[in-house]
């Protein structure tokens, strides 16, 4: 952990539009930086010199220790660091796996020093014995060319030595037999139940085109009727399954089933082992199919001919960590193509999945004060028992009897790859139909050339958001729906054709995306299940309990979750606080729900987005279809808005000079991190002001992380980043912090920005030049995909701007700018103490930091929210941009 993150300590990457990171995983480092194509050359000879000369001072190996001491402070109270390391735990305390994964202070400055050893001193020494040419791999995604990269590479490179240094290989298997067939109980932070079921497997990746982990987990976590998880969901006993491979390396490797329980299930966990089980003897008894592994194989084929592009740095990080486990003529493929079906393989890791070589992980919050053991790195309270491989077949005796299979052939594996003829090259999308029921906005895929479109009905239902049981009426709604849909949508999903159904605001929304053949079934499939939708007493009490824990795991969340959270709420116009929408729960029953859908809908407008590999005649079919099922049947179940229930949600207009403050304890009070979200409202979506605004976060991006996380070390999360509520822009700092109160971190960043006036006011012309072709850089970059592309077009018609040209506006507006202009804007909306700055400073209090809450006061010049709504009331909004606008193509 200590060695990522000192690549690149001198160089300001941002101003090139660029940035940098790293990972350290079981068995390699992974290193890797983006960058604009002017400042590669000399980003690449930093980077190469890090693994030639690395300094690793004195004074950057204490900053990174407390980083790293820092991020494990973070991950204290969350379960999934605290769940991976009891399993670490539960291992061969001389294995590898066994060992503290992240290091704390402790680790790395305090044991190191009481046994006379010095820090930086062994991290010298691990490079000099670990880092060797033989053992890197290198990427490099560009448009140069090969001759010229291979030239650069060649110079850079050259020095690194090498030491023909052997990989280092564990060799033995991190369970011993005393770790096998055991069950653990242990508490969790947040509420609800989980079942992990572990079997250490021959790794996959020594038959990775074979994929004998991908064709079980394939069926041991399909959900379609028949499978397991089909099974447990209609007991009433599980929410959630996954199943695969995890915690993978050369040596060793883990196959996982995962289970969310409800209650009910908690109490019938004997049962659902069973039923696990039961299944596992299915697919033996089945052998191996061929016609399951050729589907599965034939999907795979398919999603990698049609991968959607990623990142540069992202699809460069993949192949460089593919090059450590495959030879070069998979490189680029990686085991995402399965294509040699070996009974044998499949076979072998099927026989590995038996009861007497199973770990099981059980977590509830109620087994709380009942446990004798604590992890001793995170914790975790637990106990432990063996259990022997007749008792589990015991239970699978006794489980219940049930019709369990293996899944049908899959009808929505696509069949028709062909491209539509685009007869008009459309750079933005259209608005190809407006009525009283709906609008659409259509734009065809000009860029990817991938049949796949993407589909997104936003349903605006103001009865949804009138009031804090309307929402959480709305929300069981969304999950229920999503729930009666599963098993069917299940060969959709697994087919590459994906969907959601999301509450928002002012109603739902549905997003289809993925392959365009089969598409529409999908899409008319749902929508006949919101025509017939009624309320299952067993689903709902199921849906009820689930969204109930969601809400109460709510308080769990980070500090500076919590802080984004209370901003957003202080922010945004009719919303309401969840902790109502908890109280309400409890005494929710079926004729509620089943009154207030048809309610909701009654008056419904509904706004489409459809874009890819679709006609426009087959996107105006498509939302005729849709008017037709909601609107036009003798007895509708739609009816169109009137006037004025087109509503919008606004955003709260600050008070010129004002500076607000809204202190609060953590949710958690065993938490020991703050936060603080310092937020300055700057105004309207407005070309000019936008790029300002831009330019100013990404000056000052890497100022801000060095002086207040390097240097100052006031936390592992320190983020400014941009705002932007409803096309209402804002710039917001993010801190969260074990050392310093929310009171004292508002210092540090009032304090930087006083230090970061001078070196504004230093910048020189060529300076800022810099920075400002570097945006512009990073504005003229192409989306990458559909659904990147999709995804912006979405925010300007949700948002209501509809500046689907905001990118062309805002270069111009870019190479116009000068740098006293970017000065101007700093004083005028940024600058500690100008006259017309509008803050909100939101402080959440961890444990440590109580005492300061609870002294908290009406600061000379802060003034303080006592109550979210009452302050809410008090202010005057911004207009909404949503309205009747956009260019009607006829």
């Amino acid at each position: 952990m200590l060695l990522v993150s000192c690549i690149f300590s001198g160089l300001p990457l941002c101003k090139h539009g660029g940035s940098t990171n790293a990972f350290t995983s079981s068995e390699h480092t992974n290193y890797f930086f983006d960058v604009n194509t002017d400042g590669f050359e000399e980003a690449l000879d930093r980077f190469a010199q890090f693994f030639n000369k690395p300094l690793m001072s004195a004074d950057a190996t204490m900053r990174e220790i407390k980083a790293v001491d820092s991020e494990n402070q973070k991950n204290l109270l969350s379960d999934a660091w605290r769940m991976n390391q009891l399993q670490k735990h539960l291992s061969d305390e001389d294995h590898p796996y066994h060992k503290f994964s992240t290091g704390n202070w402790d680790t790395l400055e305090v044991r190191p020093k009481a046994k006379g050893l010095d820090t930086r001193s062994e991290l010298l020494k691990f490079y000099e014995e670990n880092y060797s040419a033989n053992l890197m791999h290198l990427v490099i995604y560009t448009n140069e060319s090969l001759d010229k990269i291979q030239n650069l590479v060649e110079e850079k490179f050259q020095d690194i030595r090498n030491i023909n240094k052997t990989c280092f290989r564990a060799r033995v298997q991190p369970c011993k037999s005393e770790h096998l067939q055991i069950l653990v109980r242990t508490v969790p932070i947040k509420q609800g139940h989980k079942l992990r079921i572990v079997w250490p497997v021959t790794p996959e990746i020594h038959h990775y085109t074979e994929g004998p982990c991908r064709y079980l987990g394939h069926l041991i976590g399909h959900e379609g009727e028949g499978s397991l998880y089909y099974i447990l969901k209609k007991l009433g006993w599980a929410t959630a399954l996954y199943a695969g491979e995890s915690d993978w390396g050369l040596d060793f490797s883990f196959f996982k089933v995962v289970i969310d329980l409800t209650d009910v299930g908690h109490e019938h966990i004997q049962d659902i082992i069973g039923l696990l089980f039961k299944y596992i003897e299915l697919l033996q008894q089945s052998g191996v199919c061929k016609w399951i592994f050729e589907e599965l194989s034939a999907v795979c084929e398919t999603k990698f001919h049609y991968q959607d592009k990623i990142r540069p740095s992202d699809y460069a990080v993949n192949i460089a960590s593919n090059m450590k486990f495959y030879p070069v003529k998979d490189w680029l493929t990686g085991s995402s193509l399965p294509s040699k079906f070996s009974p044998n393989v499949i076979q072998m890791v099927l026989d590995q999945l038996s009861p007497n070589n199973v770990r099981i992980f059980w977590e509830s919050k109620k087994f709380e004060g009942l446990m004798d053991k604590v992890e001793p790195w995170y914790g975790t309270a637990y106990s432990l028992e063996k259990i022997t491989g007749s008792a589990i077949q015991g239970w699978v005796l006794s489980a219940p009897d049930e019709n369990m299979h293996l899944p049908a052939p899959n009808k929505f594996i696509p069949t028709d790859l062909s491209l539509k003829i685009v007869q008009e090259k459309v750079k933005f999308p259209v608005l190809l139909s407006r009525s009283t029921y709906s609008a659409l906005w259509y734009k065809p895929d000009t860029l990817f050339s991938t049949p796949k479109a993407y589909v997104k009905i936003d349903f605006n239902c103001p009865y949804s958001g009138n009031s804090p049981e309307a929402e959480v009426l709305t929300h069981i709604f969304t999950e229920l729906l999503m729930d009666y849909l599963n098993e069917y949508a299940y060969y959709a999903q697994v087919a590459g054709l994906y969907y959601s159904i999301n509450q928002t605001d002012g109603g739902f929304q549905m997003t289809l995306r993925g392959y365009n053949h089969k598409l529409r079934i999908l899409l008319e499939t749902i929508v006949e299940k919101i025509v017939t939708f009624e309320v299952k007493t067993d689903r709902f009490s199921v849906i009820k309990e689930m969204v109930t824990k969601e809400y109460q795991n709510l308080k769990y969340q980070q500090p500076y979750q919590q802080a984004m959270y209370y901003c957003s709420l202080i922010l945004q116009d009719q919303t309401w606080p969840w902790i109502e929408q908890l109280d309400i729960l409890p005494a929710l029953q079926v004729e509620d729900l089943a009154k207030f859908v048809p309610a909701m809908l009654s008056r419904t407008f509904l706004e489409f987005y459809i874009a890819g590999n679709i006609e426009s005649h087959e996107a105006q079919s498509i939302v005729k279809h849709i008017e037709d099922v909601l609107f036009n049947f003798s007895k509708p179940l739609c009816k169109p808005l009137f006037s004025s229930q087109h509503l919008e949600n606004r955003v709260v207009k600050l008070e010129s000079g004002m500076n607000y403050f809204y202190p609060s304890e953590c949710l958690n009070p065993e938490d020991e991190n703050s936060a603080l979200v310092h937020y300055i409202q700057v105004g309207r979506d407005d070309f000019k002001l936008n790029v300002k605004l831009q330019l100013f976060a990404l000056v000052a991006k890497q100022p801000t992380f060095h002086q207040l996380r390097s240097v100052e070390q006031l936390g592992y999360i320190t983020v400014l980043m941009q705002r932007n509520d409803c096309g209402i822009r804002g710039l917001q700092f993010i801190i969260q912090s074990t050392v310093k109160s929310p009171g004292n971190i508002e210092q540090r960043v009032e304090a930087f920005l006083q230090m970061f006036e001078t070196k504004l006011h230093e910048m020189t012309i060529d300076e800022f030049k810099s920075n400002v072709n570097a945006l512009i850089d990073v504005k003229l970059e192409k989306h990458k995909n559909l659904r990147e592309e999709s995804s912006f077009f979405w925010r300007e018609i949700n948002d209501g701007t509809l500046r689907f040209d905001r990118t062309d506006y805002e270069v111009e507006a870019l190479r116009q700018l000068t740098l006293q202009e970017l000065i101007d804007f700093f004083n005028e909306y940024v600058k500690v103490g100008a006259p017309r700055k509008k803050t909100l400073s939101v402080r959440v209090h961890g444990n440590r930091h109580s005492s300061e809450y609870k002294t908290e006061a009406s600061e000379p010049h802060l003034a303080k929210i006592d109550n979210i709504f009452t302050f809410r009331r008090s202010q005057a909004l911004y207009g909404s941009f949503k309205g009747l606008s956009g260019q009607m193509k006829l």
